[in-house]
């Protein structure tokens, strides 16, 4: 009796295996049936398959949703039923999350967008998308839910946890820095190609356009960023909160760092507080990046060959060039808040030799400039050459790092206003192309624009 239940077991197991293989094998000549009407636009005919494939098949492929993506989408800007196909388009969304991780944080910003767009959920279920992306990975959303999403965190945060909102900041400054180190990288050999006047394939200029927009528009988002935590993040809030949880994470280099990095952009500097700071991070995490801010310290107290000797310490420690860069931009910036132009030009000039894309290098050295003009010049004339080499600068950030291109384009617009105008130079019988050497600390010649 054993015998035979084994036999009828086995029998009945195996017909299940024939008819899982066959259904399968089914599958398989549907989804390349499928993949090929998209590929080659009959969507039509690849309409059934795709309702047949989600609902027989749906772990199959994860193409099945990309190529599903597509269709609906072409079928519903063709003029196809706007609310059959939306709900096929949130479907083929929900069931790809369901089914494959791959690409998770990706797919929930693209839904959220979708959503947003079509006015198909409420602001607190589009948020809800975004906040999943978020937690899985932000450089994988998009520019502009990115910035959807910190706004979303600050309107539910700002008043009953601003550190919620400043660690979502620093989180997404981070997400965004990773984003336009890999577009710099790409950019640069490009950049430079340009530079040298090598032609460029049709391909490369492709490149070159996507990687531009792109970065700009990271600047743009980071800007925006900053123009929305600038009221939370003023030393009457900061130093208070920084110094309630002090104690608790005072081994935390993390959270040491980005406190003393948000007090430092704020200008807290003179508060006991951003020293007490300062020391606790080089102590729990002792590096090229915090003995800058440690040496900057020892300067502001007058120790100035000391200080001279942890700012070399930090440079010479950094092996990678593109951090010995922005450890030399800090150093500029200390030099430049303490009012030594030349000094901040020194070590700016000093950052852009180990990266020669770093736009901020070249917008410090221009601001230098422009703020000398009194100091530079005499006559009307020579102190509004100075913006002219103050504009030369900042078209080069802007040339360089496409990131900060909307900044550097409102430096420029405020540098070419005050350059000399057609009268000024018609009263001083100068012509435009004529060379001009600006004295003092900046002592560089330029040509004087034709405007």
């Amino acid at each position: 009796m054993k015998k035979i239940t084994f036999i009828l077991a086995a029998i009945v197991l195996l017909s299940a295996s024939k008819v899982n293989a066959q259904a399968s094998q089914e599958c398989t000549i549907k989804y390349n049936l499928f993949k090929g009407e998209v590929q080659t636009k009959k969507y039509d005919a690849a309409y059934p398959k795709l309702l047949s494939l989600m609902n027989d098949c749906p772990k199959l492929s994860v193409n099945i949703y990309k190529y599903g993506d597509k269709l609906a989408k072409a079928k519903l800007k063709a003029g196809g039923d706007k609310q059959e196909f939306t709900a096929l388009i949130k479907k083929i969304y929900e069931q790809r999350l369901q089914y494959f991780k791959k690409d998770e944080a990706k797919v929930h910003s693209d839904y959220a967008t979708f959503l947003a767009k079509n006015k198909l959920a409420s602001d607190a279920e589009i948020f809800g998308l975004l906040e999943k992306a978020y937690s899985v990975s932000p450089k994988d959303m998009s520019v502009k839910n990115i910035y959807k999403y910190f706004s979303g965190v600050t309107e539910k945060n700002k008043d009953s946890n601003p550190q919620k909102v400043f660690d979502t900041y620093d989180d997404v400054l981070e997400s965004i820095g990773e984003k336009l180190e890999d577009y710099r990288k790409k950019l640069k050999p490009l950049l430079e190609a340009q530079t040298k006047g090598e032609g460029l394939s049709k391909k490369d200029e492709r490149r070159l356009n996507a990687y531009t927009k792109n970065s700009s528009l990271l600047g743009r988002v980071e800007s925006g960023l900053d123009k929305i935590i600038i009221d939370l993040s003023t030393c009457d809030r900061l130093v208070p909160l920084y110094t309630r949880d002090f104690e608790a994470n005072k081994t935390n280099a993390k959270w040491l760092s980005r406190a003393v990095s948000r007090m430092f952009s704020k200008n807290c500097t003179d508060e006991p507080l951003y020293e007490k700071l300062v020391e606790a991070w080089v102590a729990a995490d002792p590096s090229p990046k915090t003995t800058v801010y440690y040496a900057g310290i020892l300067y502001k107290k007058g120790k100035e060959t000391e200080a001279m000797e942890y700012y070399k310490k930090a440079v010479d420690q950094e092996p990678n060039a593109n951090e010995k860069a922005k450890n030399l931009y800090k150093i500029a910036q200390l030099f430049a808040k303490k009012g030594q132009k030349s000094q901040a030009r020194t070590y700016a000039r000093r950052a852009l030799q180990n990266n020669p894309n770093f736009g901020k290098a070249y917008l410090l050295i221009a601001n230098l400039y422009a703020t000398s003009a009194n100091q530079c010049g005499s006559t009307e004339f020579e102190k509004r050459m100075v913006y002219t080499a103050a504009l030369r600068q900042a078209r080069r950030a802007a040339a360089v790092d496409p990131s900060i291109g909307s900044k550097a384009a409102k430096y420029i617009k405020n540098y070419v206003s005050q350059e000399p105008s057609r009268k000024l130079l018609f009263n001083q019988t100068i012509k435009p192309g004529t060379p001009h050497t600006i004295k003092c600390w900046i002592n560089e010649t330029v040509k004087v624009s034709a405007k």
